[in-house]
């Protein structure tokens, strides 16, 4: 009901008819992962140079149409976050304007519901964008692929504690480590938990 109240709400704010597809209801068993690289933790004050963004659709991962979006930026990234991210000035050449970028982000997503890893961060870095420019802020549904995995596994070690870290988890799951740590192949890589924690529930030991 709340849900309901909130989401009409927003859509009142939208001032872009262009993106009213966004509160369309969602495609049946599709879905969006994806991962920002920032020049810091704080939303307030940081920005996002990349975007990755992977379509799931079924147990399918569409990596051939997955999208790596490089954003220019007002200032040289500093030398602290290039050590988070390894993302330097030089890679920045083809970087496309910040408006253009969340655009292309958000006709990528369309209304999708949106996949992460400690996804609230992605989107409220997002939103820092898309409520100046459109009024908005993500309508889309949202699912955290770290609570789904706590959720499974603490069925198995009820009072155990559960290692949320992502290498942890991908390890667990024997999935692949993707070396290069991008937004691109950290969402690619969020996409193969999802997957496996969502398609085939039994590999961790569901709850019943």
């Amino acid at each position: 009901m709340f849900e309901k109240f909130f989401r009409n709400h927003n859509r009142k704010k939208l001032t872009d008819e262009r993106f009213d597809f966004l509160f369309n209801v969602p495609h049946e068993d599709e879905y969006v992962v994806f991962d920002c690289e920032t020049t810091g933790l704080d939303p307030k004050k940081d920005d996002i140079i990349s975007i990755g963004a992977v379509k799931i659709k079924g147990n399918k991962i569409l990596t051939n149409k997955a999208i790596h979006i490089y954003i220019q930026q007002k200032e040289d990234i500093s030398h602290k976050s290039i050590t988070i991210h390894q993302i330097r000035n030089c890679d920045l050449e083809g970087a496309i304007p910040l408006q253009e970028a969340i655009e292309k982000f958000l006709y990528y997503i369309g209304n999708r519901t949106l996949v992460g890893y400690y996804l609230e961060f992605d989107v409220a870095m997002i939103n820092k964008y898309i409520k100046p420019m459109f009024g908005i802020t993500l309508p889309n549904k949202k699912e955290e692929v770290s609570a789904i995995y706590y959720d499974k596994k603490i069925c198995t070690i009820p009072q155990g504690n559960i290692d949320l870290r992502f290498d942890t988890i991908l390890q667990d799951l024997a999935l692949p480590n993707l070396q290069t740590h991008d937004a691109l192949n950290d969402a690619v890589m969020t996409a193969m938990m999802y997957v496996k924690l969502e398609r085939i529930p039994k590999y961790i030991g569901a709850c019943s």
